[in-house]
């Protein structure tokens, strides 16, 4: 009994001494074997690999996997014109030489993401002191983030790592003068406003006294037409008055009596002062205007 007992307990340890000699290795990962601080092997391929088992030998696992440093708060840096501005970026790169990277950090990945923000905040600071705020906002914003990738690059490859790209998410004024650059925002809103709608008022007035000129050219067109027609009308009608006098000239001569005594008696109130045998009233005391003549 107490032999297979000491069996037992000797194949376990035996088994486990065994798994503690084999090690699996991700796709995306790097395995780095090192005994005693010292990196006996660098394993890039994925599988099923040995080692000693510890503490002759231990494994280190490394991201091969692009990675991410996304500051949490944006740094603040002087332009040339002497202004502060914040700029927020983040950055892309990954490890390139495992066993370069183990010795400069001892596989600390919070001592390496503190490293390289030293060395980002460093290249932006000497890229942005030596441009303007526009500049660094719009103008050369591409070329900034090109010097600042080509200036970590060398400094990333020294610690074994690689820069894949640098952006900058946001530049913008401290809250001191962000006031200032709204107010004067402000303003020269405002005064493009002004200048649109002066601008407005004129092309207004211009249409409005083009619109009055169009207007008095057509009444006075219209009012010359209509001269003329009525100048035509009377013309026809005198015309026609002629010829019905022509006609019979003593009924044309009644008529137009019946006229004036229309036009003279129009209201109950009109009043006339003349003689009553003057020539005006002949068809008054005869129907026969001729007759009353004699």
């Amino acid at each position: 009994m107490s032999r297979t007992f000491t069996m037992l307990v000797l194949g376990l340890i035996a088994l486990s001494l065994l798994f503690s000699t084999l090690f699996v290795v991700d796709q995306r990962q790097y395995a780095i074997v090192f005994a005693l601080g010292e990196v006996k092997k660098v394993i890039n391929e994925p599988g099923l690999h040995f080692k000693l088992p510890p503490p002759f030998q231990n494994v280190v696992f490394l991201d091969k996997r692009i990675l991410t440093l996304d500051t949490p708060e944006a740094d603040r840096f002087i332009t040339a014109e002497k202004k502060n501005i914040l700029v927020d970026a983040f950055v892309k790169w990954r490890i390139t030489d495992p066993r370069l990277y183990f010795v400069s950090f001892g596989g600390d990945e919070r001592r390496a993401q503190d490293r390289m923000a030293q060395i980002i905040k460093a290249a932006l600071n000497e890229e942005i002191t030596k441009r303007t705020v526009r500049e660094v906002i719009s103008g050369e914003r591409g070329k900034v983030m090109d010097a600042i990738r080509n200036k970590v690059s060398e400094e990333a490859r020294q610690i074994g790592g690689e820069i894949i790209d640098v952006r900058l998410k946001r530049v913008d004024y401290v809250e001191q003068i962000n006031a200032s650059v709204y107010e004067r925002m402000k303003s020269e809103r405002a005064r493009v406003a002004n200048e649109l709608r002066s601008t407005g008022a004129a092309e207004s007035e211009k249409i409005r006294a083009d619109a009055d000129r169009q207007r008095t050219v057509i009444l006075a067109e219209a009012y010359r037409d209509a001269e003329s027609i009525r100048g035509d009308g009377d013309a026809k009608a005198s015309q026609v008055y002629a010829e019905a006098f022509g006609q019979n000239p003593e009924f044309f001569k009644f008529y137009r009596s019946l006229e004036a005594y229309r036009n003279s008696f129009r209201n109950r109130s009109d009043l006339l002062v003349l003689d009553p045998n003057s020539e005006f009233f002949r068809y008054f005391r005869s129907a026969d205007g001729a007759t009353a003549k004699k």
